[in-house]
């Protein structure tokens, strides 16, 4: 295993994480909830993300009850969660000062857990003011209860609000983001985030590297039997692959998947290597339901060294999607 520094932190994060978004409780149980963390924690992986939203709390629950059950040492693992969908009630969504301490002091009983290592804001909040959210998190970090926080899909300039209120109080700022990133959402890290890497240290915690299972290339011939597409709820995600865009994105999974027989990978460890290839990723978090998916999802380590120059142009031929950066008008 790799492991990487989580923005310009002294913490170190494996360059491959599990998450349990989608999996847990929604499609697997503890059994084999516990047989794909031990795959991930034989494997290396020392990051593990949650959130009080997945399968409204129950993965939480079911992540702290493996735990229980492994016995791991806890200052070998980096345990998150984020903070905005808690519940039904008035108060129970959003970042006030409020739902931070009450959600995230519900997140710890679940997890049954002192403390997280990283805690995310999950989206931004346009009804509370950031310095009220700042100061929150700010007062769960100085409890013990977390030790840095960050955001997730946050725009840039949000991001550098917080981190100059945090300066400016004296507070402690944002230290990751969470953004989505793989090779059909490319924006954020390669290009609103920039400035953000040298100015702030931010580091990235990216999330969905196989495009919610569009880049396995199990759509290529239809939606499988047993697909999350038919769970309830993501509606969305089926929408979003089975639209005209959907269909265009395809097409190119189609076209990439020669490019990996040729270099001896499968589609989901070269879209994982694709990720992995970028210095500004600090961990890529993959998802898995069973612990065969696992052990195939870490061979993307070895697939790295595999994305040469000319294979990554191949595939950035095929993609057609680089953002395009400032015009240099002096050129």
């Amino acid at each position: 295993m790799e492991y990487r520094y989580l923005g310009k932190s002294g913490l170190k994060v494996s360059a491959l994480s599990f998450g349990s978004w989608v999996t847990f409780h929604d499609q697997i149980g503890e059994d084999v909830a516990y047989k794909c963390m031990k795959e991930a924690y034989d494997a290396g992986v020392n990051f593990f993300d949650n959130a009080e939203v997945y399968a409204n709390g129950q993965s939480e629950i079911l992540m702290g009850k493996v735990l229980k059950k492994t016995g791991w040492k806890r200052s070998d693992l980096v345990l998150s969660t984020k903070i905005f969908w808690g519940g039904e009630g008035p108060n129970d969504k959003g970042l006030s000062r409020k739902h931070i301490i009450e959600g995230t002091e519900a997140a710890l009983k679940r997890m049954q857990v002192d403390y997280v290592d990283l805690i995310f804001c999950h989206r931004p909040d346009i009804h509370t003011p950031i310095e009220e959210t700042v100061r929150a998190m700010n007062h769960i970090i100085n409890q013990g209860k977390a030790f840095y926080w960050g955001t997730s899909e946050w725009t840039a300039q949000q991001i550098m609000e917080a981190y100059g209120i945090a300066r400016r109080e004296h507070l402690i700022p944002p230290l990751m983001e969470q953004p989505e990133y793989n090779m059909f959402r490319r924006e954020k890290i390669e290009k609103e985030y920039l400035q953000l890497y040298n100015e702030v240290g931010l580091g990235t915690t990216i999330w969905s590297p196989l495009a919610s299972g569009l880049l396995t290339g199990k759509y290529v011939d239809g939606i499988p039997e047993g697909s999350r597409l038919n769970l309830k709820g993501y509606e969305w995600l089926r929408d979003w692959i089975l639209n005209e865009d959907g269909k265009k994105r395809n097409v190119k999974v189609k076209d990439l998947i020669p490019i990996a027989k040729e270099i001896g990978v499968t589609m989901p460890e070269l879209a994982i290597a694709w990720c992995l290839k970028n210095t500004n990723v600090s961990t890529v978090i993959t998802g898995a339901s069973n612990a065969d998916q696992v052990k195939q999802n870490m061979k993307a380590l070895d697939a790295v060294e595999k994305l040469t120059v000319e294979v990554m142009e191949r595939i950035e031929e095929i993609l057609d999607n680089k953002p395009q950066l400032e015009w240099d008008h002096r050129v």
